[in-house]
């Protein structure tokens, strides 16, 4: 009896620790399912502001291809306004010229009729003291000195008739002029707004060299050039290209023919290469000075990228020799900085 008492006072003792055991268990699960619906409400919030985001995303993208379609439509309009606006200059420069001319000789015509009337009112006065100084007046006296009143006053009514013509065509040039003014305004904006579309070519050209080759070492931007310096390209003393840089300009090459196709036929633009040496005198049998050396160095470059396909007529050979440093001094630094090739886009 008694070691069935203790059996079921044991089964007794068990029992609570195993309400607990099930209680903690279900409160742990009931805090995961909490955990899990928040994590769903929040994903679900995150991914509701990322749809809006996106559909911000496109409709801003949709008004920027908009704003693309109208300025080009400006651009192409601007290009036939200056090509008209030139012709309208050309024509009123002409027609000015010509105003110009009827001006000179419609003055010139003026004053040979003010001395021709000069000369006849002198011999009519002349004559009339002649003829009261006789008492008796023939005929033919009269007769002539009729004849002398009629062609002055003939000649004064041509004076006024060329005075009227001379104000009409005196106010005539001067609204030309005023045309002229207004018309070299316009192509002045106009041409300054092709320097601005050209400025925007040279930042996209730099921008794509510098993204190739500007980690690379020997090559840097300075202002608006692209610089190489001649260790990259050349050995000392000489000007021909080394076969190690031939991939970095035939890359070069590349970006210029990309750009070539997008910048508008109206805008005449040049890649200036620009030769420079260091301050050091140089004196071969092949190059007697510094000028030789910088302008055979631009010459050889402008005729790989040619050799590669860039036209000849986008392109422009010079040498500085060493006039135009970048850096003072003579130390081993500065001389190495001053040898270099420039690349500049400009206008013709």
């Amino acid at each position: 009896m008694a070691s069935l008492s203790r059996r079921s006072r044991n089964r007794a003792d068990i029992w609570p620790g195993f309400v607990d055991a099930l209680a903690s268990l279900l409160m742990v699960i009931i805090f995961l399912l909490l955990v899990f619906v928040l994590a769903q409400f929040f994903l679900g919030e995150a991914l509701s502001g990322r749809d809006s985001a996106l559909q911000k995303l496109d409709t801003e993208v949709a008004e920027l291809a908009d704003l693309l379609a109208l300025e080009k439509t400006a651009n192409k309009n601007l290009r036939t306004d200056v090509g008209r606006l030139s012709g309208e200059l050309q024509a009123s420069i002409a027609e000015g010229d010509r105003l110009n001319g009827d001006i000179t000789k419609l003055t010139a015509l003026k004053a040979q009729l003010e001395a021709d009337i000069g000369k006849l009112a002198s011999e009519v006065e002349d004559k009339s003291t002649a003829l009261l100084a006789e008492q008796d007046l023939s005929e033919s006296a009269r007769a002539e000195v009729a004849l002398l009143n009629r062609q002055m006053a003939e000649l004064k009514d041509q004076i006024t008739t060329l005075n009227g013509a001379l104000g009409a065509a005196e106010l005539k040039a001067k609204d030309q002029g005023a045309q002229i003014v207004s018309l070299g305004k316009r192509l002045n904006a106009a041409l300054a707004s092709k320097v601005m579309e050209l400025s925007g070519y040279r930042s996209e050209f730099f921008g794509r060299l510098a993204k190739i080759l500007g980690a690379q070492p020997g090559i840097e931007i300075v202002g608006d050039r692209f610089v190489f310096q001649s260790e990259v390209l050349f050995a000392s003393g000489a000007a021909d290209i080394n076969v190690g840089a031939f991939g970095q300009l035939q890359t070069l090459a590349q970006t210029i023919n990309e750009l070539r196709g997008q910048i508008p036929a109206d805008i005449d633009w040049v890649l200036r290469v620009d030769g420079h040496t260091d301050s050091v005198p140089i004196q071969t049998p092949k190059f007697a000075s510094n000028w030789e050396l910088s302008s055979a160095r631009a010459i050889s470059v402008v005729k790989y990228l040619i050799d590669h396909g860039v036209p000849a007529n986008r392109l422009v050979a010079a040498g500085f020799g060493e006039h135009q440093p970048i850096a003072k001094g003579q130390s081993q630094a500065a001389l190495n900085r001053n040898r270099r090739i420039e690349l500049k886009l400009t206008q013709r």
